[in-house]
């Protein structure tokens, strides 16, 4: 190996010695750690990150980010780049769980919090809490219960405002980031919460990016991280650095420009308010100021305004109809309305040629909301101490109709069905998960309670149709 790489890997994976409390703990800068022992009285583990730029001697912030099924080093994973820009410590407990009290994992943060502020010199009021998901609501209410959060980043869902909005708000001093998709159907929820917030003096920023949950960009977790470090810089408690000022400010009017010279003028907006919001006491934010006042005069810019509120106004009138719809249902077991959800499911695929893009959102928004109810009221079911079958079935039936290509909701239906012989509905789903390209034949045949199915020549049939060749051979005579 050349000398020069060999040194560079050397520095990468230089160790650092540090006396803990089960001895000498070793921790290497600019690889993930895993399964580091909490020093506290409950048995749990996580995961560490320590930029390459650390220095014993030098306080660092620290990030601790949520995965709320247990998998700190995939949580850290997504962190890793911005924490090596801003220099963050990342911490990750290996234990959060959805299925766990809401206290119970707020104790596991907190173990996790104490044993790294007794191995590094973290900052007061410097200790940051973020999550995807589940784990950004939690995120979102530990400053409720853990005092000295600096601030929170929630990525794609909204932290619980009836928590934030507690008669006594003094120890709410954190900033709270949002980050979410256009496409993703918690937006227009997002979007409200954030106006809700600025009222009663929550610090809250909102960052939006194209796409759903599935698509952020690594770009906009580096934006969320340098948006903590400017409030630290606002607070006092990091030292103003100009050129990560300057950065930062560039590329948020990077997207503002992007944005206007696509005529997208409501959303241009909302990344000039934000920017206005987040840069106040640390640049001149005057010039901003000026060209928001200018924008919100512009005739366009009020036309799109209206056509967006009427929009959002519409698509919250469809997710009522489709909660009480979907709950209407349930009670009656009124398998006869399925009609009526591929009806509603076809009407939401029209959106994807509307002419305009604010309308294919939308349309996406609504299809991202509707798989989450039903699979919502899945998990609602799942959960009754007596689980009512037949619920259970209508609802895989309507999942299918939401989702028709995850596979799964077929494959419980077919042998459900089956377990009570009706074979009937069992065939309609077997054809119904083979139109849409289902190719896995074993899994077919292993299939639970399906081994009368299984010999049925209709069931053959429909397996020597889509994937040539069937198991048990058809008796042609």
């Amino acid at each position: 190996m050349n000398k020069s790489l060999l040194s560079a890997c050397f520095l990468l994976m230089f160790a650092l010695a540090t006396q803990a409390q089960q001895g000498q703990l070793r921790i290497k800068k600019g690889i993930i750690v895993d399964s580091i022992q909490v020093q506290d009285t409950i048995p749990a583990t996580f995961a560490l990150y320590i930029p390459s730029t650390f220095e014993k001697s030098k306080p660092f912030p620290l990030l601790v980010v949520n995965n709320m099924n247990g998998e700190g080093r995939e949580a850290i994973s997504k962190f890793r780049s911005a924490a090596e820009k801003h220099q963050y410590l990342l911490a990750a407990s290996n234990n959060l769980n959805d299925s766990l009290s809401i206290s119970h994992n707020i104790a596991l943060n907190k173990a996790v919090i104490s044993s790294m502020a007794k191995i590094f010199r973290i900052p007061q009021n410097r200790i940051y809490v973020a999550g995807f998901g589940s784990g950004g609501k939690l995120a979102g209410i530990t400053p409720v219960f853990l005092s000295g959060i600096g601030g929170v980043i929630s990525i794609g869902t909204a932290v619980n405002t009836g928590l934030l909005q507690l008669p006594d708000r003094s120890r709410i001093t954190f900033r709270l980031i949002e980050v979410v998709g256009r496409e993703d159907y918690n937006y227009t929820r997002m979007l409200e919460h954030s106006r809700l917030l600025d009222p009663i003096k929550i610090s809250n920023d909102l960052l939006v990016h194209d796409g759903g949950p599935d698509m952020i960009s690594p770009i906009f977790v580096d934006r969320a991280v340098g948006r903590l470090s400017l409030d630290a810089m606002r607070k006092g408690l990091k030292v103003k650095d100009t050129s990560v000022i300057n950065s930062l400010f560039m590329e948020d009017y990077k997207e503002f420009r992007q944005l206007m010279g696509l005529r997208h003028y409501v959303e241009a907006e909302l990344v000039l308010s934000s920017m206005i919001d987040t840069y106040q006491t640390l640049v001149s934010i005057d010039s901003l100021v000026k060209r928001r006042r200018v924008l919100k005069r512009d005739r366009d810019y009020r036309e799109q305004q209206r056509e967006f509120s009427n929009l959002i106004f519409k698509e919250n009138l469809m997710k009522s109809d489709f909660e009480y719809s979907l709950l209407q249902d349930l009670d009656a077991l009124n398998y006869n309305n399925l009609g009526w959800w591929n009806f509603q499911m076809k009407k939401l695929k029209e959106y994807e040629n509307k002419p305009g893009f604010r309308e294919r959102e939308s349309g996406k928004r609504l299809i991202a909301f509707l798989n989450a109810l039903v699979e919502d009221n899945i998990y609602i079911e799942l959960a009754r101490p007596a689980v009512d079958e037949e619920a259970l079935s209508l609802l895989w039936m309507i999942k299918t109709i939401t989702d028709p290509t995850d596979f799964s909701y077929y494959l419980k239906i077919i042998s459900d069905s089956a377990k009570y012989e009706d074979f009937g509905t069992a065939i309609f789903y077997l054809e119904e998960l083979l139109k849409q390209g289902f190719t896995d034949k074993e899994t077919l045949y292993v299939l639970e309670n399906t081994a009368l199915l299984r010999i049925m020549p209709e069931f053959n049939e429909l397996v020597e149709k889509y994937l040539n060749e069937a198991r048990y051979k058809i008796n042609e005579e």
